[in-house]
């Protein structure tokens, strides 16, 4: 075959190829976008009441027109079936931007999750103990002292890195000489990488004993940087490899590509003069660049799809549509209270959260909360600084995501929507 027409035919081949491949991914979001379309009889077939399920979204509305949100996306799932998908609002105050359903956004701790399942994933497959010290992976923990100087009396282990038992704090949220500490070292710097992260975290003090007290912290990033070592592959390897693109998370990641960025969302706080303001305008965000700091606290942007299947994941005990990520034991075992009796409940900033303790890489429910009765025993998820959220009630094979960006954190909507979702549950009891 003379050059030239083998030259067009691989040149013919080639399109072709690209061309199937395009079909394809636009089938899958044609597919996906139905999904969502017929939530409505998808809800009707798992026992779900439509026009109460609706009151959630008119919550969420009602947050827009009072200025207290700039917009929302807002995904509910039963039984592995999508039963809501919304969005309201604007993505952008000044350019108006409608939100969208695949708006992208920063999700900051919902992340921790992430980092969670990934550390999981390598306890199932032998490279990490779950209670050996951390300094039997990564040396830099080998000498640890406490914040008078003295060496601790034991090291934190893997799981209270999981569990946020590791007696480490986080430098940004109180001003203990340990946190004045971590500050002055410049913990959680972007421009370091997450090696760099912990040589530099090795040689500061702990706050607390290991084991003793439930304390928010970077101990997610350390786990991050932990699975980078047992695994030989840089935390965003490690993500897409064996979680993104298993599940078809598509649109998660550490940063946003420049084909993207226009579905980012700006950030919005309170105005001092009532209202809102945007505090980190899409255009310019850090996160349309790639860290060198790959943070498993709190450095992805997703969007509530793509987190949705993640949770459903999770409701599915680590399988989702045939794909299986954990072990169903691994994923009891992730959901139930792990915290010492000394360490229960759960304090965040100062404010204690009764009712619940906290698992490996969840928040959980563990007896009635005073005041949210309706919130069944069991349920499990987190939140994000710019106020995103996400819960699984295993009790009612539900996953909700909703999705904001507001700084700084609030509960804002997840309290107006959350009691509205499980009172449109018709089939079972909610308690």
């Amino acid at each position: 075959m003379p050059k030239s027409i083998s030259q067009t035919w691989l040149c013919f081949c080639f399109l072709f190829l690209l061309t199937e491949l395009a079909q394809t991914a636009r089938s899958q979001e044609v597919s996906e976008t139905n999904a969502y379309l017929n939530a409505k009889k998808n809800a009707e077939s798992v026992g779900i009441n439509v026009e109460k399920l609706a009151h959630a979204t008119a919550a969420l509305q009602s947050l827009v027109d009072n200025k207290k949100i700039a917009g929302a996306v807002m995904m509910v799932s039963r039984r592995g079936k999508v039963v809501l998908a919304d969005s309201v609002g604007l993505g952008s105050l000044e350019s108006k931007q409608p939100m969208q359903l695949d708006s992208i956004f920063r999700i900051y701790s919902m992340t921790k999750a992430v980092t969670s399942v990934a550390a999981m994933q390598m306890v199932e497959s032998g490279k990490l103990d779950l209670d050996a010290p951390i300094s039997k992976y990564m040396p830099e923990f080998a000498s640890v002292k406490d914040g008078t100087g003295k060496t601790t009396s034991q090291s934190p282990t893997v799981r209270d890195l999981l569990r946020h038992t590791s007696g480490l704090t986080y430098g940004i949220f109180g001003d203990t000489p340990v946190d004045r500490q971590y500050r002055a070292a410049g913990i959680l710097s972007r421009n370091d990488s997450n090696k760099v992260f912990v040589e530099k975290l090795g040689k500061l003090p702990l706050q607390y004993q290991p084991a003793t007290k439930f304390h928010y912290s970077v101990s997610v990033d350390v786990l991050g940087r932990l699975v980078e070592v047992v695994s030989g592959n840089s935390l965003d390897e490690q993500f897409t490899k064996n979680i993104f693109t298993p599940l078809g998370m598509k649109d998660t990641g550490f940063y946003v590509p420049d084909g993207k960025a226009s579905r980012l969302v700006d950030n919005f706080g309170p105005n001092t003069e009532g209202g809102l303001r945007t505090t980190e305008q899409a255009a310019t965000s850090q996160f349309l660049r790639n860290p060198t700091f790959l943070s498993g606290g709190g450095g992805l942007v997703s969007t509530a799809g793509d987190y949705m299947r993640f949770c459903q994941m999770l409701c599915g005990l680590g399988e989702f549509r045939g794909v299986r990520l954990l072990k169903e034991e691994t994923v009891h075992e992730m959901t139930r209270d792990q915290l010492p009796k000394v360490a229960y409940p759960i304090e965040v900033n100062g404010t204690k959260r009764e009712g619940v303790g906290f698992g490996l890489g969840f928040s959980v429910v563990v007896e009635p909360i005073p005041g949210f009765e309706y919130v069944p025993k069991g349920e499990y998820g987190w939140g994000g600084a710019a106020s995103t959220h996400f819960w699984i009630s295993p009790k009612q094979e539900l996953a909700v995501v909703v999705l904001s960006q507001f700084m700084p954190f609030t509960f804002q909507c997840e309290s107006a929507v959350k009691p509205l979702i499980y009172s449109a549950l018709e089939t079972e009891s909610s308690k």
